[in-house]
């Protein structure tokens, strides 16, 4: 098949949603399809190889702002256009983003989702007359719901079958203030017809836009994220713990309130103020933007007042390689998140180093860890529930070992970027004629 990605870049921020398209790109290759990447806005940070080569960015981050601003700049000359769209100036762009204000945020997301109507309808001409330049492409993927505006315009112009992926969109729209939020999810709720298929990480996210969005069950599929076992492959088993050495505690993913970095911060103080466990170390690792670092500054301030600070280390916006090597180095992980997400990479990435994980019984973690038994689940999302889920679970090496061993099988046997990639080829091979 000839198949079109497009995916919104994220500039100097790691982006969940970017790691996991482009390993998506890069296996249907390797399975015979011919798969373009087309990124959007900011280039894309990724910790592994880039799948983008020379295909330009389109919807440019700086004409998407100028174009939201100004109507008089929607009908500048396109040299302008295609010099603020230089590689150069989309980096410059990209330490601005942080800066952005929820209402214009929440204004452009509205004008995006209206697509040919909006105001970045210029955009979307040029991106279609770009791609009609191609062969004929048998089915264009969305990265996310918040894309859903350009379903229309791609059909009619290409002949195409659209299909839109879900992302955890549901806490995003439902963080942008009024009137922004209620007219964010009418314009998605109107162009959600335009799309042939949606597919969801996860039952539990599919369920939740079905009833939000009033989607048909069989207009969407569930097909689990996957991820590259590069690095992971080559990690020798993990040893148990011996009485009295280290222990770690581990946080993987954005350090920002929604992703319950606090709750694992403080559920570490309660572990070590209750003496069972004098030898806990907490890591933290994961993407640490210009927003977060408040936040970041704050829970260090804490820490230190609490005589701990020594006892945890920061690994903020790391390599691949370290990724790998961060998972392995924990005993286990906790992301209890607070948001809506559609799945978590972070989940089966931790359990692809035999790292086992005690999460909140919340939105897709019970759905994740009964298919893989790889971790445990600690019932509301407290620190105080987590710390007393963790007690025992730390103390007990050889049950460790054993969700460990369970997670890691069950991520290389059915969480691959492979398995990913054949199962999204197959259902889109059932809606071509």
């Amino acid at each position: 098949m000839n198949l079109i990605q497009i995916t919104p870049g994220a500039g100097g921020m790691y982006c969940g949603n970017c790691f996991r398209d482009n390993a998506l790109v890069a296996a249907l290759r390797r399975q015979g399809h011919d798969t373009l990447m087309v990124p959007l806005y900011l280039p894309m940070t990724l910790d592994e190889t880039s799948t983008v080569a020379q295909t330009p960015t389109f919807f440019g981050g700086i004409n998407v702002f100028l174009d939201q601003k100004s109507a008089l700049y929607r009908g500048a000359p396109s040299w302008l256009r295609q010099l603020l769209d230089s590689p150069a100036l989309l980096k410059w762009a990209a330490g601005k983003t942080a800066k952005t204000r929820p209402d214009d945020v929440g204004e452009l997301t509205v004008s995006m989702l209206q697509g040919e109507q909006g105001n970045q309808a210029r955009d979307l001409e040029e991106m279609v007359s770009w791609l009609k330049q191609l062969p004929r492409i048998d089915a264009v993927y969305l990265s996310n719901a918040l894309l859903a505006g350009f379903a229309r315009q791609l059909k009619e112009a290409l002949g195409t079958k659209v299909i839109c992926f879900l992302q955890s969109e549901e806490s995003f729209l439902d963080s942008l203030p009024d009137p922004w939020r209620a007219q964010a999810w009418a314009a998605l709720k109107a162009r959600a017809a335009d799309l042939d298929l949606w597919i969801s990480p996860s039952r539990y996210f599919a369920d939740r836009m079905i009833e939000r969005l009033g989607l048909s069950p069989e207009r969407l599929q569930v097909v689990p994220n996957g991820i590259s076992l590069e690095g992971y492959d080559s990690l020798p088993r993990r040893k148990a713990t011996q009485p009295g050495e280290p222990v770690t505690l581990g946080f993987f993913a954005r350090m920002c309130p929604e992703k319950g970095l606090d709750t694992v911060v403080d559920a570490f103080i309660r572990l070590r103020q209750g003496k069972r466990l004098p030898h806990l170390r907490l890591k933290i690792g994961g993407g640490c933007g210009p927003s977060d670092e408040k936040f970041v500054a704050v829970l260090r301030q804490k820490l230190a007042a609490a005589g701990l600070l020594d006892e945890v280390s920061f690994h903020p916006n790391v390599s691949r390689e370290e990724k790998v090597a961060f998972y392995a180095s924990c005993d286990v992980l906790s992301v209890p998140a607070k948001m809506s997400e559609s799945f978590g990479l972070y989940v089966i990435e931790s359990m692809a180093a035999a790292t086992p994980l005690v999460q909140p019984d919340a939105i897709t973690y019970p759905e994740l860890i009964a298919a893989t038994g790889g971790g445990v689940l600690c019932g509301p999302n407290t620190a105080e529930a987590l710390a007393t889920t963790l007690a025992p679970l730390l103390l007990d090496p050889a049950r460790l070992r054993a969700l460990g061993d369970a997670g890691r099988e069950a991520v290389f046997s059915r969480y691959t970027d492979e398995v990913m990639a054949g199962e999204i080829a197959n259902v889109t091979r059932r809606l071509l004629p």
